[in-house]
């Protein structure tokens, strides 16, 4: 089992920045970002295991790492869009690779709120 927590959401207003953290309670192979807004599907954001990976939306403005020491994964999102205004939930997969695919990883947090206002 792997358990996580994730932290740092908020509300920003637009052109403003957040990082989002996930703490691990054992180290997973990879390790992603999923983003759910009212109404909508869930949906990829970004993901790290011996590369990275991000939903075109996000290119250039987030950024995905992980601190191995502490199990924890970060998401530094700049130039935040109102847009991106949704539960951000951290994801835990126990093989190798990263991937895109939500079905795909075995573990979730519980979501923390991004509110981005215009």
């Amino acid at each position: 089992q792997v358990q996580l927590v994730e932290s740092g959401g908020g509300l920003v207003q637009a052109g403003g920045s957040l990082r989002l953290s996930c703490a691990a309670s054992r180290r997973a192979f990879s390790m992603g970002w999923f983003r759910q807004a009212p109404g909508k599907e869930r949906e990829f954001v970004a993901a790290i295991g011996g590369w990275t990976s991000y939903t075109d939306s996000v290119k250039g403005r987030f950024t995905i790492s992980r601190d191995n020491a502490k199990n924890t994964v970060y998401l530094q999102m700049n130039n935040l869009e109102p847009e991106d205004t949704a539960v951000y939930f951290c994801a835990a997969r126990v093989s190798a690779g990263v991937t895109t695919a939500k079905d795909e990883y075995n573990y979730w947090g519980q979501g923390t709120q991004v509110t981005v206002s215009s």
